[in-house]
């Protein structure tokens, strides 16, 4: 079994059906997918979503990008069946679309919600994490993961140092980044999460395609032939490792 752990199919704007899409993620072994949430009413929607599909779970939160409309909404909704996790939330300094001092506010309140409820955190960090780090350390006992992690070796080795899990999607399938493929190769396959960030980031060799859970297969087996390990096995440590951080 495979587990998406991080797409957004349950948006209202995703292009593809949600029966066929499921249907071709089971045909592909992978079933559980967790619906992330990057605003107040997407979060609503993963939840309805996961509500309505058994293999489906939400996780909650403002996305950086959106801060600035608030987020304090998202509280009412964390207790809410089926939702395992709040996120995604963190920085985001590559487009900064919200002021950095939201952000920073926005994140601090979000992670104060996750530990609050005992939940995970699924962070986005893009071209900030000067700033990340020092928001993170004000916090004891954060469990998550740091979502389409595609940044180096040092900060991969401070994710680690903190119990974070990586989570790698189709980037890893179609960088020609050589530095990026070493730090992808390193991450430790007990730490390791596997998601299709759907309908973004498309696997290689479908890249031009609409992105889907079914595609976390494609994602499994290269990383499996980077580790020279089975298919099999790369899917059982990933299982193993959602199932542990999302209680799923």
């Amino acid at each position: 079994m495979l587990i998406d752990t991080h797409c957004h199919i349950h948006e209202a704007d995703y292009p593809l059906d949600s029966a066929t899409t499921l249907q071709h993620a089971h045909d592909q072994g992978v079933d559980k997918i967790v619906c992330v949430g990057t605003t107040v009413e997407s979060s609503r929607q993963a939840i309805a979503f996961a509500s309505a599909h058994s293999e489906a779970y939400a996780s909650i939160g403002v996305h950086p990008h959106d801060t600035k409309d608030g987020y304090a909404g998202i509280e009412s909704l964390v207790s809410e069946p089926k939702v395992v996790a709040v996120g995604e939330i963190g920085l985001d300094y590559f487009y900064t679309h919200s002021p950095r001092d939201v952000q920073i506010r926005a994140l601090e309140w979000q992670i104060e919600l996750a530990l609050k409820h005992n939940l995970p955190v699924i962070f986005h960090v893009r071209e900030a994490f000067d700033d990340f780090w020092p928001v993170f350390d004000n916090f004891k006992g954060i469990r998550g993961v740091l979502h389409s992690f595609t940044d180096n070796q040092a900060n991969l080795d401070k994710a680690l140092e903190r119990g974070l899990y990586l989570g790698v999607n189709g980037i890893s399938t179609f960088t020609r980044d050589e530095p990026q493929k070493k730090v992808f190769a390193s991450i430790p396959l007990d730490r390791l999460l596997l998601e299709t960030d759907a309908p973004f980031l498309t696997p290689a060799p479908f890249r031009g395609k609409v992105n889907e859970p079914a595609f976390v297969k494609n994602i499994a087996q290269h990383h499996a032939i980077m580790r020279e390990i089975s298919l099999e096995d790369m899917a059982t440590a990933t299982t193993a490792n959602a199932r542990a951080i999302f209680a799923l």
